[in-house]
């Protein structure tokens, strides 16, 4: 099955599912539903950061400092950040994600939105990531990342949700 076949969960304003539909089609009519973001860190507290791969369905080739991806019909937040975060780093025996907070994402071009629970995670584990969602990875300093947000030299393209989270979570740790 491809990853445009796999079924979702459409949620309403209040993130109560009220269908499904497959996640090509849930994409293309900007159909409400459900992600996670999985924000892990080394033993060193450094934060795994990666470039997606060219051939993602949405955001392809842009940098991400979380792991995770969309929710299955009939899975749980909880479940899902467990299998996106041990999936997208190639570990398994991750211990479980600690949710932090659920905001709604809505894309600034207006293409749709989900529902968005972050996460975090230690992994002390060696990572090996799926060469088919991530093309580069390392576990940065804060420092580091936070030096690769801005414009100008040495700045990345991130992710807009991701980006979006990141900003909520640095809100939420202040």
């Amino acid at each position: 099955m491809s990853a445009a076949d796999e079924i979702l969960d459409i949620v309403d304003e209040d993130d109560r599912v009220v269908g499904q539909a497959p996640r090509g089609e849930v994409y293309a009519r900007g159909l409400r539903h459900r992600a996670v973001f999985v924000c892990a860190r080394d033993a060193e507290d450094r934060v795994f950061v990666h470039r997606r791969t060219p051939v993602k369905l949405v955001f392809p080739s842009l940098y991400d400092m979380f792991v995770g991806g969309v929710v299955g019909a009939g899975e749980s937040y909880d479940a899902a950040a467990l299998r996106e975060a041990e999936e997208e780093l190639g570990v398994s025996g991750l211990p479980r994600p600690v949710p932090l907070f659920t905001f709604l994402y809505t894309a600034p071009d207006g293409t749709g939105s989900w529902w968005s629970r972050v996460y975090e995670v230690r992994c002390t584990l060696p990572v090996r990531p799926q060469v088919e969602e991530v093309a580069w990875h390392d576990f940065l300093p804060e420092a580091e990342l936070e030096r690769r947000l801005g414009p100008g030299p040495g700045g990345w393209e991130w992710v807009p949700d991701g980006l979006a989270a990141y900003e909520r979570l640095r809100a939420h740790r202040a």
